[in-house]
């Protein structure tokens, strides 16, 4: 990931939650243009989907 034409360190990337395995996933260069619409790590976790509360 770049900002204004210098490199992101690894550590400075941006981080989400996953709702379904409630681990942290960071940016990846294939989410570049749609980052606010990743919700999910994976796609075994986006198939599962939120766990509904019984």
């Amino acid at each position: 990931m770049k900002r204004d034409g210098k490199t992101v360190k690894k550590g400075d990337l941006p981080v989400k939650m996953c709702p379904v395995c409630e681990r942290p996933f960071t940016w990846r260069k294939k989410w570049a243009r749609d980052w606010d619409s990743v919700i999910y790590c994976s796609e075994r976790c986006r198939r599962q989907g939120v766990p509904h509360e019984a």
